[in-house]
């Protein structure tokens, strides 16, 4: 598997991840007690698109150095707030966008090696 492959795994890693954590916040906010949100389609789908996400983050440490793809996974914090904001209107002022530069720019920092 060539460095494409693995960069592509991390993506995808990084996006199924997301989609789980999606999955995650709308079982939680079905309400109920722990014992029925675990049993609610939306956070099982959730936990099964986390287990993807792992697999395929296992998939991108056979080629990425883990110094580089583990705070690669980070960008998942600055689309997910976006996101948050669209789906359930949580905050997005000047606090977040700063913090979400600063994310972004580390990223990328780290990929200059």
């Amino acid at each position: 598997m060539g460095y494409g492959w693995a960069y592509a795994a991390l993506a995808a890693a990084i996006l199924v991840g997301i989609g789980g954590q999606i999955l995650l916040k709308y079982g939680a906010d079905a309400g109920g007690g722990i014992a029925a949100q675990l049993l609610r389609p939306a956070t099982l789908a959730g936990l099964v698109l986390y287990a993807v996400a792992a697999l395929l983050y296992i998939v991108a440490l056979r080629r990425i150095p883990v110094s580089i793809a583990f705070p690669s996974v980070a960008l998942s914090y600055a689309l997910m707030a976006v996101i948050a904001h669209v789906l359930w209107q949580e905050p997005f002022g000047w606090p977040q966008i700063a913090g979400l530069v600063l994310i972004t720019g580390g990223v990328a920092l780290i990929h200059q090696s």
